[in-house]
């Protein structure tokens, strides 16, 4: 479910479908065709598909069953119900808001699952319920689609990549476990207390950038939404400048935001910048703070942001601001004193 073209989603997602068609008593021959899946490779444990079979398979199934929710719960959820979620928060002021109305009316649809919104210290977390028992063959798949329908809108719906600081689900690891570092940007565990995804608190307070026509685009094709990454973090660059003041190794940086090095290159890149240039900005700030507001000479200033000397530290203080740290001092005083 990562990637469009690359067959790295399980087949096991296709038979939980095909059970949906069980419940209902229709034959799933026609969509298995739709998506390009052969009827013989849905019982090979090691089968895979692409994200766009994935995608051609399930929205077949959604309108041929009429069931959002394929059987999962004990009612349909008909054609359009994930849209009219999707609406009914899209006017909210910021991702917060829009979550807990999302979980507010989710459970208008289904009392089967329920939902809820909490922030723990600099977390959000967002839990899944399962207040009743359905077929044990189907919550795997139940499970993680509601977490990437909730996940997926919320990126959507802010335009950025939110990261996760921890998905956890109440069932076993599948024999397919491995596949769902591919659907899930964070560490994934299993066997845990209860089903839900973690991330950073800040991002609750992102405004949402979506508007009812981005919304009809985004239903007539909805793969982004449910199955792709976003590439862009609208508080990554922010929040690697606030860890840069303590944290100054791509290492130590990437292991704090919960990703790979080569990860935190890529979307700082794709974000118009990079580690060094994000360094840069922050030693000078710093530099810039403390020749304002404290009597310390340039060397214990050119240490005190990580420089080897101060002649180091000169050169670079004069690519940033086109003084010396002596001259641009020398300045501020003199402006003080003429106040």
């Amino acid at each position: 479910m990562a990637e469009t073209r690359s067959a790295a989603t399980p087949m096991a997602f296709i038979r939980a479908m095909v059970l949906a068609y069980e419940k209902y008593g229709a034959n799933p021959a026609e969509a298995l065709e739709r998506a390009r899946i052969a009827p013989l490779s849905l019982h090979r444990t090691d089968a895979c598909i692409t994200a766009e079979q994935m995608m051609a398979f399930s929205e077949a199934a959604m309108r041929e069953l009429d069931d959002e929710a394929l059987g999962w719960f004990g009612r349909r959820l008909p054609w359009g119900s994930y849209g009219m979620l999707c609406r009914a928060s899209l006017g909210s002021p910021n991702l917060g808001v829009a979550l807990k109305r999302w979980c507010r009316h989710h459970r208008l649809l289904v009392d089967d699952v329920l939902l809820t919104l909490r922030s723990a210290g600099q977390r959000a977390e967002l839990t899944i319920e399962e207040c009743r028992p359905g077929d044990a063959r189907m919550r795997e798949f139940c499970l993680l689609t509601l977490l990437r329908y909730v996940h997926g809108f919320a990126c959507w719906a802010t335009d950025s990549r939110i990261p996760l600081l921890a998905v956890s689900f109440a069932h076993a690891p599948p024999i397919h476990h491995a596949a769902y570092a591919l659907m899930f940007p964070g560490p994934v565990r299993f066997g845990a207390g209860v089903t839900g995804i973690s991330f950073d608190e800040q991002y609750l307070r992102l405004p949402i950038r979506r508007d009812e026509a981005a919304l009809r685009a985004m239903l007539r094709r909805a793969l982004p939404l449910t199955v792709l990454q976003y590439r862009r973090d609208r508080l990554l660059v922010q929040r690697v400048r606030e860890l840069l003041s303590v944290q100054q190794t791509a290492d130590t940086l990437a292991s704090a935001l919960n990703m790979s090095v080569r990860s935190l290159h890529r979307q700082l890149k794709e974000e118009g910048t990079s580690l060094q240039a994000l360094k840069d900005q922050v030693r000078r700030d710093m530099a810039i703070e403390m020749l304002t507001r404290t009597s310390r000479s340039v060397k214990q200033i050119a240490l005190a942001v990580a420089f080897r000397n101060e002649k180091s530290f000169t050169r670079a203080f004069g690519q940033w601001t086109g003084e010396s740290p002596t001259e641009y001092r020398r300045k501020l005083s003199t402006v003080a004193r003429s106040a």
